[in-house]
């Protein structure tokens, strides 16, 4: 059945040209082109092609020897692609008119009738659906590798001690593990975000036709199963029209991007010569030209940019869709290309972050010295006036302010200061205040349920190692 190809004559107004006398104009040709970058939806586009005219030769409506040759047509086309043996043409428009094109070289009349019962408006709804569906397969998987990267550095630091931070300013002592889970319980919804978008859009759109179905007898449930979709999508207006699922991706790409950055931006300041908290690989930084002391955290801050260009996009999108009334209309050809990038984006971040904390080393010295530096423990201190000398707290947090100012005039930190220098401020302290001032005390003392406590760290890296398998 498969025929060899003919001549190359082929051009883009034979396939939709009818109504036209003349071609495009060459600014009009570059405007309406999408081959470059929707080529990327070569093997989604032959997929659903497979599906399409599977169905309508199980419902009669293409005889079984035309299904056979389009069968085997567009495998031969999606081996041609894979192998870097396809002529992409710009005159043919975008990754569906090339597939045809090609198809109709190799196996003549029969390719004409694969279009039958479809549009190019539910062919790329569906490709397109396809596609961002494998991407959440694909970031979930990312993120869940992160995940056991910060599980591993929490596991390993369960009780070390470092200071914990508010408006970058010391705030009280937590452990390294306890700072590692917050970003495993980030990801976590992140990963629930991509695992609830995937489930929103994994319903199909072909069969929609241009936008009021088809008079055809297809069987929407077969396609929509033979692609791996739950079912068919129920309006073909929303069916062609629709694209808040890829906008639903980009924002689950764009929260997760934001905690990538957070954590990226750590990264920048606790590597640094003021903070010496942690050492990146070698492999995750680089040097300077003219400073040979010099170690950048390059990665970390290629990041930090990088991935804001995925909020670029998920406003770019919003951005084309927000005016267009239903159904399909052509400003929505600039749904992709921001996707791809995010996707790609998204997909790189994820990976080179996992590559940085599996291989991140934490100065535990250095953490331990900045814990106990900067009044970190006075939180501790007044819940001991208020548990120990039952004083309202407002009364309390007063006295430890005095003491820190205290200490502060006197060059030195609060478990430095005299028992007589305390109770000058407040005559009941007791010798024993000192043993909540140290900051393993301070930390093994949080024991409430997501507390910074080491015993808490290893009861939540249980779970998540249980979780993540």
């Amino acid at each position: 059945m498969i025929k060899s190809k003919s001549d190359p004559s082929t051009t883009a107004n034979t396939m939709w040209g009818g109504r036209f006398a003349a071609g495009p104009d060459a600014i009009m040709q570059a405007i309406n082109a999408s081959i470059g970058f929707d080529k990327r939806l070569y093997s989604q586009d032959i997929t659903a092609s497979r599906a399409h005219a599977a169905m309508l030769g199980a419902t009669g409506i293409l005889q079984d020897r035309d299904v056979t040759a389009i069968r085997e047509g567009l495998q031969t086309v999606h081996e041609e692609i894979e192998r870097g043996a396809f002529s992409f043409s710009v005159d043919l428009e975008d990754i569906h008119m090339n597939v045809e094109a090609r198809l109709k070289d190799l196996i003549g009349e029969a390719a004409g009738r694969l279009h039958t019962a479809r549009s190019r408006n539910d062919q790329v709804a569906t490709d397109f659906r396809l596609w961002v569906r494998g991407q959440c397969d694909s970031a979930i998987e990312g993120i869940a590798a992160l995940m056991r990267a910060f599980l591993a550095q929490a596991e390993a630091g369960a009780d070390w001690v470092m200071p914990g931070f508010t408006h970058l300013q010391t705030a009280q002592p937590v452990t390294w593990g306890h700072h590692m889970l917050a970003y495993v319980e980030m990801l976590s919804r992140d990963l629930s975000r991509f695992r609830d978008a995937r489930a929103r859009m994994n319903e199909c759109p072909l069969g929609a036709a241009a936008l009021a179905g088809t008079s055809f007898p297809i069987d929407r449930a077969m396609t929509a199963a033979a692609l791996g979709f739950d079912r068919p999508m129920a309006n073909s207006l929303d069916a062609v029209s629709d694209r808040d699922f890829a906008l639903e991706f980009l924002s689950a790409s764009a929260i997760t991007a934001m905690h990538l950055s957070r954590f990226s931006e750590e990264l920048v300041i606790w590597s640094s010569a003021q903070f010496r908290f942690v050492r990146l690989s070698d492999r995750f930084s680089t040097g300077s030209s003219i400073m040979p002391q010099k170690k950048n955290p390059d990665a970390a801050e290629l990041l930090r940019a990088k991935l804001g260009r995925i909020m670029g996009a998920m406003v770019a999108l919003f951005t084309v869709m927000k005016g267009l009334p239903l159904a399909y209309s052509k400003d929505m050809q600039e749904d992709k290309e921001q996707v791809f990038d995010a996707a790609d984006t998204l997909m790189l971040g994820l990976a080179a972050m996992e590559g940085m904390v599996r291989d991140l080393a934490a100065n535990r010295e250095t953490l331990a010295a900045a814990a106990s530096a900067g009044f970190s423990t006075a939180t501790d201190l007044a819940d001991w006036l208020v548990r120990e000398l039952g004083l309202p707290f407002r009364q309390a947090h007063h006295i430890t302010g005095r003491l820190v100012a205290l200490a502060e005039t006197q060059g030195c930190d609060l478990p430095d200061l005299t028992l007589a220098q305390m109770q000058a401020e407040c005559a009941e302290i007791r010798a024993d205040v000192f043993d909540v001032l140290g900051v393993e005390n301070s930390v093994r003392s949080r024991m409430s349920y997501g507390g910074t406590a080491p015993d808490q760290v290893r009861h939540q890296v249980a779970r998540w190692k249980e979780v993540l398998g």
